[in-house]
């Protein structure tokens, strides 16, 4: 550990030589003396300092000016002045201006030792308690992360909390599987920058074990694309399946990545976060297992509900349109009773591959109980929501459905379909006249009805 620092400043050699020589003994100090403020002030921006002793009368700057501009140092040390004209008010004036205590010259030497150790030893707590502060803060928001089961809102803590440890303005957070990226959070980038970047970044993460400073020196691809991108921190996350995840924390946008980064504060941090991550993988692979129907792959009717809900939130902040499709087979129980219910079964995984061609990735798919589907189409009017309708309807009935021993079937669908907020502005007012739109086509068969029909009878 090294021994406290001191630096004597007295433009007078006599204090000087006599301060040094007092607070020599035991070789307890590194020990500087300069003759002026003016100096000082230059060994300061050298060496960090933890204590001056200071004259507080000098030419040019005193011992008052010292402590002034010595406030913008990181950690500032601390100031005892001493005076050979001392009065009351020299003394509070000493006190106010900030110096840490006040000394009459010439000084007894056992004074000046107790007061300098006095001043050493309460600094010496002082930054042992604000460490102890700081890592009590890591702590507890590393604990907070760790305990997150939503991997947005995990990404989203990650980033604020990493940001402002390494001080940059600019990172994100992605998750990422062999077909695509997604939850991606973002700070300092536009949403396409931080998914052109994730694409770049992917064919590294994925390969990463450890954290990893990364220069785009090194990546002539992202350098074309980030031109003031130099360094990247980035702490890869692995689950159990084919999907990672990475946290990338970038040079501020103004300047280079800082020379000393706090590594172990943002290992630990990172450390915590990739707990919450794998917690938060192993939740969602178990809520999909709650919300997902076993026999085609699909969402089921629980989750139905949940998605509804939450796409009419997002309509009402964005003023979106979206609509529902409910899908029925038509005589499907004719399948059952002429070749059995394991034939059923595999008609209606078939259906459920048919229905993922036709609509998009962004859509949602769900079994709602027994032979009936519906389709939650996000962003789509009532005109689009049509087309979908006929499209699925037309797919089904085109199809021919393997039934076992190189035989097939055909089936026919009907399709109902209404359209947030045009036809219906709840979530059960929505489920209600899709299906209501469904059942009045079934009086027909293999035709697609739109909620506005149900409305005009």
């Amino acid at each position: 550990m090294s021994k406290p620092r001191i630096l004597i400043v007295d433009d007078e050699m006599f204090f000087r030589h006599l301060f040094t020589e007092i607070l020599s003994e035991g070789a307890l100090y590194e020990i500087e003396a300069v003759d002026s403020g003016k100096k000082a002030l230059d060994y300061l921006t050298r060496r960090q300092v933890d204590v001056i002793l200071a004259d507080m009368v000098m030419p040019e700057i005193c011992g008052l000016e010292l402590i002034r501009r010595t406030r913008h140092f990181n950690p500032a040390p601390d100031i005892i002045l001493a005076t050979g004209n001392a009065t009351v008010e020299t003394a509070i004036e000493a006190l106010k201006g900030g110096a840490r205590d006040y000394l009459l010259k010439p000084c007894n030497p056992e004074q000046l030792r107790h007061t300098v150790k006095s001043c050493v030893e309460q600094r010496r707590l002082l930054i042992e308690n604000s460490h102890l502060h700081s890592q009590i803060r890591l702590y507890q928001r590393g604990q907070q992360l760790s305990v997150q089961l939503n991997v947005d809102t995990l990404f989203q803590g990650a980033m604020s909390t990493l940001l402002n440890e390494l001080g940059s303005d600019r990172g994100l957070a992605f998750l990422a599987s062999r077909e695509s990226i997604s939850h991606i959070c973002t700070t300092g980038f536009a949403d396409a920058q931080a998914e052109q970047l994730a694409g770049l970044l992917v064919e590294h993460t994925a390969v990463m074990t450890q954290a990893t400073i990364l220069k785009t020196t090194d990546c002539p691809e992202i350098k074309k694309e980030f031109a003031d991108l130099d360094a990247m921190w980035i702490f890869p996350m692995n689950t159990e399946n084919q999907e990672h995840g990475a946290l990338v924390l970038c040079n501020p946008s103004n300047s280079e990545m800082p020379e000393k980064l706090p590594i172990e504060n943002l290992s630990f941090l990172a450390e915590q976060i990739a707990i919450g991550f794998n917690n938060a993988c192993q939740f969602r692979g178990a809520r999909e297992l709650i919300y997902t129907d076993d026999l085609t792959g699909l969402y089921n009717h629980r989750y139905l509900h949940i998605a509804l809900e939450q796409e009419i939130n997002r309509s009402e902040r964005y003023g979106l349109e979206f609509s529902l499709a409910f899908i029925d087979l038509d005589l499907f129980k004719g399948i059952n009773d002429v070749h059995g219910h394991l034939t059923g079964s595999d008609v209606l995984r078939q259906v459920g591959n048919l229905l993922r061609e036709c609509v998009r990735d962004a859509d949602m798919l769900f079994r709602y109980g027994g032979d009936e589907f519906t389709a939650l189409l996000v962003e789509t009017d009532t005109r689009s929501s049509k087309i979908v309708a006929e499209r699925i309807r037309s797919r089904i009935e085109s199809f021919d459905f393997s039934i076992g021993q190189d035989n097939t079937s055909r089936l026919t669908a009907t399709v109902g379909h209404a359209t947030y907020p045009i036809h219906a502005t709840t979530k059960d007012e929505m489920i209600e006249l899709a299906d209501k739109a469904m059942y009045m086509g079934k009086h027909d068969r293999n035709v697609s009805r739109s909620a506005s029909e149900v409305r005009d009878t």
